[in-house]
């Protein structure tokens, strides 16, 4: 299976392999609303409504596309799908209380509805709830692949805050941020999903690998549409990133061909500015040199993929990589 562009391999994994995952992510479904459900009250109803705010499930996903090929999905993959969307939910909304941030997927954010003290505790319940959930069934190497994955996310999230409005910020530190913050906990996802279906160590790695190349190529697809996509396609206000200070790839490159940007950058970043400076990142052809860093890191997923066909199922993972750098929204 080929794929020759974004549509089509979103297509074909909808036609090829939607029912046979469907009903993995459904049951995940049902087994984080119950656990959001779960403390009652408005501590209950806080964690239910990052529930409801939806999301993609790429990282549940992921743990059922990396299961050893024959596998019959049991209780222990569930555990780690749904924990991997634990650590996800319990960032966001952590997130959320550190940028002040009012939307979240066109909804207004926990933090924005009920406070951020609630807020703060339904995250670090969500949190809770996760290792409590892997942990239940007894793999302790799979605690500690979530564990490190998550220490990432907090180490990733303080290098954002550090690095708020540094537009001399070195490239590497920027993709550093993006493989604490983003790819980690795509790595693990993966990594969880191929050991705990019995797959050799060899494999894990791969998986590992490919994770965290899908990782980040999602996260410097998302800094992208920052500046190339729409409020509503979005589901968050376009060049939300400029208005908290957040560099991004795009931005580093726009910087380095129109050095004239950074006077913009020191104005208050009302709505008409934030769009004359998403306008000018664009004229520099920076979006597209930022697109060729995502298509470098899909290439290294997908030969990931293929180099642990012989357990793993090779092109579901070749698609979602396509898919993740791909997206519109």
């Amino acid at each position: 299976m080929k794929s020759t562009g974004p549509e089509y391999a979103q297509d074909q994994f909808k036609a090829g392999y939607q029912d046979r995952f469907g009903g993995f992510l459904a049951g995940c479904e049902e087994r984080l609303t119950r656990i959001s459900h779960g403390p009652g009250g408005r501590l209950g109803e806080a964690c239910a409504l990052t529930l409801a705010a939806g999301g993609k499930r790429l990282r549940p996903l992921l743990v059922f596309l990396t299961t050893k090929k024959g596998y019959e999905v049991d209780e222990r993959i569930y555990a780690a799908a749904v924990a991997v969307e634990l650590v996800h939910m319990a960032s966001l909304v952590h997130d959320d209380i550190l940028d002040g941030a009012q939307l979240r997927r066109g909804q207004p954010t926990l933090a924005a509805r009920y406070g951020p003290l609630i807020g703060a505790a339904a995250g670090d319940y969500l949190f809770a709830s996760a290792f409590k959930t892997l942990a239940a069934q007894g793999v302790p190497r799979a605690v500690s692949m979530l564990a490190s994955a998550s220490l990432g996310l907090s180490r990733g999230e303080f290098a954002q805050m550090e690095q708020a409005r540094d537009h001399r910020l070195p490239v590497e530190a920027y993709l550093m941020r993006c493989r604490l913050k983003t790819a980690g906990l795509f790595s693990a996802a993966c990594s969880l999903g191929s050991l705990l279906s019995g797959c050799r160590e060899q494999t894990i790695s791969a998986m590992s690998g490919f994770g965290r190349s899908v990782g980040m190529a999602f996260q410097i697809t998302d800094d992208i549409l920052d500046f190339a996509g729409e409020s509503a396609e979005l589901g968050k206000q376009a060049g939300a990133d400029l208005r908290d200070g957040t560099v991004t790839m795009p931005l580093m490159i726009g910087l380095e061909r129109d050095t004239s940007l950074a006077g913009l950058l020191g104005v208050e970043p009302r709505d008409p500015v934030v769009a004359e400076i998403c306008r000018r990142v664009r004229d520099t052809g920076a979006l597209d040199d930022a697109a060729k860093e995502t298509a470098r890191h899909v290439a290294q997923a997908q030969d990931a993929a293929r180099a642990a066909a012989d357990e793993i199922d090779a092109e579901p993972l070749i698609l979602i990589a396509e898919m993740a750098a791909e997206r519109k929204k």
